[in-house]
C-alpha cells in the first residue's frame, strides 16, 4: 500500500477549532446554562467534546478551509495514496467534514470515551500504519509526537517556535499555510476585529458638552476624553464577542465572511481571551477615574449589547429599538462623565434619529437580500425581503420626527436663553431633512453600506453636512 497522508483537522485542515466553535454555539443557544460545560469537563475532555458536538451543531460547508492543505490532499490522491483524517475533534464533526469534502478514505477521531490527541493519536497511527509508515500534516505542539513518528512531517500555520522544534526532528517535508505570510498583517486583522474605526461613534459622548456650552472646561473635556477611550474599549470587547457568536452567520454573508475570525485570519480562542482583557480594565479604570453614573451607563450599554448579540437582534422591531438605545447610551454616558444635565430634547432627538438609522441598517440589508435572492432571516435576522415596503416608511418617518423634535427645541423659551442667536438654528432643519432623505434614497437604490453610520463617516456629502450642522450651532451660540 502507498504511504498514506494523515491530516489533522483543527488548525490544519480548517483555520479554526471546532471545540471552541461548538462551545460558542452552545453559549449562544443556552446562555443560562453556560456553566454546564464545566461539569462535563470535570468528567473528561472526551465527554465535553461529545456533549458540545451534540448541542453545538456546526455548518461544515462554511468553515474556513486551508487551501494549502486541500492542495496537499489533492496531490496525494492524484498519486494514488490513501488520505486519512485524524483529529481530536468529535467523530460526528469529523464525519460531517469528510462527507462535505469527499476526499478521505478513513477517519479516526475522538469519541465519548477517547480524546484522540497527542501521544494517543501517535500510538493509534503507528499501530495502524507502522513507525514511519505515514506522512502527517498538523499545526500544534500536541502534534510533535505524531510528527516524530511520521515519515514526512508537514507543518501548517505554526508559529516560529513550534516550527523550529518540528524542524529539529529532521523530517519536515513542507511548511504550509498563510500564517508566515500574514504575520505582518496580524495587527491589521486585530484592528479590524476590534472595529477601531467604530470608535468614531463615541464622538456622541461629547454632545452633552456642546449642548451645555461647557466645551471649553478643561476638566470636563479631559473626563469625556477618558470616557471616549474606555467606552471604545468596552465596545471593542463586545464587537469581539459578537463576531465569535456570529461566526456561522458571518461566513454566509457576502462581506462579513471576510471578518478576521470568520475567515480564520485570527484564532477564535485568542478572541475569547482578548475580549475580557479589554473589558475588565475599561470598567476598572472607569470606576477609578470617572463618576459612578458613567460606569452605570457603560454597564447598561454592555449588558444591552450582550443581550442584543445573544437574542434581541433576531426579534423584529425590538432589534432596531435596541440599536437606537445603544446609540443613546453614548450620549447618556457622555453627560455622566462631564457631569452635566441631560436635556429632554437631546434624548428625544437621539431616539428618533437613531431609530431611523437602525431601520436604515436593516433596510440596506434587505435590499441586498432581495438583490441576491437571499433571505435575511437565514442570516440570523427575523426580517424578509418582502418587509422592505413596511420598513422604509417607518424608518423615514422616525427620521423626520427627529427634525420635528429639533424644530420644537428651537421654539422652546429655554433655547432662546441658552443661545445668542437661536433663530439661526432653523437652518439646521433643512440640512437634516436633506441628509435623511438622501440617505434613505441611497439605501433604496442599493448604494448604502449595511451600516449607515460607517457610510456617513466615509461619505463626503455627509461629512460636509455634519460640519455645516456644527457651524450653525456654533454661530448661534
Amino acid at each position: 500500500m502507498a504511504c498514506p497522508l494523515v491530516v489533522d483537522l483543527d488548525g490544519t485542515l480548517i483555520r479554526s477549532d471546532l471545540l471552541v466553535e461548538c462551545g460558542l454555539r452552545y453559549l449562544r443557544r443556552s446562555p443560562l446554562e453556560a456553566m454546564r460545560p464545566l461539569l462535563w469537563l470535570g468528567q473528561g475532555k472526551a465527554l465535553l467534546k461529545t456533549r458540545l458536538a451534540e448541542r453545538g451543531e456546526v455548518d461544515v460547508t462554511t468553515l474556513p478551509y486551508e487551501p494549502a492543505v486541500l492542495a496537499l490532499i489533492d496531490e496525494a490522491r492524484r498519486d494514488g495514496r490513501p488520505v486519512v483524517l485524524a483529529t481530536a475533534s468529535h467523530v460526528s464533526l469529523a464525519d460531517a467534514v469528510a462527507e462535505h469534502l469527499g476526499c478521505f478514505d478513513e477517519i479516526v477521531a475522538s469519541t465519548e470515551t477517547t480524546n484522540l490527541a497527542g501521544g494517543l493519536k501517535r500510538d493509534l497511527l503507528v499501530e495502524r500504519f507502522g513507525e514511519r509508515g505515514f506522512d502527517y500534516a498538523g499545526n500544534a505542539s500536541a502534534d510533535l509526537p505524531v510528527w516524530r513518528a511520521a515519515r514526512h512531517a508537514y507543518v501548517v500555520n505554526a508559529g516560529e517556535g513550534l516550527l523550529r522544534r518540528a524542524c529539529a526532528q529532521g523530517n519536515v517535508a513542507g511548511v504550509l499555510g498563510a500564517a508566515a505570510d500574514r504575520r505582518g498583517q496580524a495587527w491589521r486583522d486585530w484592528l479590524s476585529a476590534l472595529r477601531v474605526h467604530q470608535w468614531a461613534k463615541n464622538i456622541l459622548l461629547f454632545v452633552p458638552l456642546l449642548a451645555a456650552h461647557v466645551f471649553d472646561d478643561p476638566s470636563r473635556l479631559l473626563a469625556v476624553f477618558a470616557a471616549f477611550v474606555l467606552f471604545g474599549q468596552c465596545a471593542s470587547s463586545v464587537y469581539l464577542l459578537n463576531d465569535l457568536l456570529d461566526l456561522e452567520e458571518d461566513r454566509r454573508h457576502p462581506r462579513k465572511r471576510e471578518r478576521p475570525f470568520a475567515a480564520g485570519k485570527l484564532p477564535v480562542a485568542a478572541g475569547l481571551l482578548v475580549s475580557p482583557l479589554l473589558l475588565l480594565p475599561a470598567f476598572g479604570l472607569a470606576a477609578l477615574l470617572l463618576p459612578w453614573p458613567f460606569v452605570a451607563a457603560m454597564g447598561g450599554y454592555y449588558l444591552l449589547t450582550l443581550a442584543y448579540s445573544l437574542h434581541v437582534k433576531r426579534m423584529i422591531g425590538l432589534d432596531v429599538i435596541a440599536l437606537a438605545v445603544l446609540y443613546t447610551f453614548r450620549i447618556v454616558a457622555g453627560a455622566a462623565a462631564a457631569q452635566v444635565p441631560l436635556s429632554f430634547w437631546i434624548l428625544a432627538f437621539s431616539m428618533f434619529m437613531f431609530l431611523s438609522l437602525a431601520m436604515l441598517k436593516r433596510y440596506a440589508e434587505l435590499v441586498d437580500a432581495r438583490a441576491s435572492g437571499a433571505d435575511v432571516g437565514g442570516r440570523g435576522r427575523g426580517y424578509l425581503p418582502s418587509d422592505l415596503e413596511m420598513l422604509g416608511p417607518l424608518g423615514a418617518a422616525a427620521g423626520y420626527l427627529s427634525v420635528l423634535v429639533l424644530a420644537l427645541y428651537i421654539h422652546d423659551p429655554a433655547t432662546a436663553a441658552a443661545y445668542a442667536r437661536p433663530e439661526l438654528i432653523w437652518m439646521a432643519c433643512p440640512l437634516l431633512l436633506f441628509w435623511l432623505t438622501r440617505m434613505w434614497m441611497l439605501a433604496h437604490r442599493g448604494e448604502m453600506h449595511d451600516d449607515p453610520m460607517v457610510f456617513a463617516l466615509r461619505d463626503r456629502t455627509s461629512i460636509a453636512i455634519g460640519v455645516a450642522f456644527l457651524l450653525i450651532f456654533g454661530v448661534a451660540a
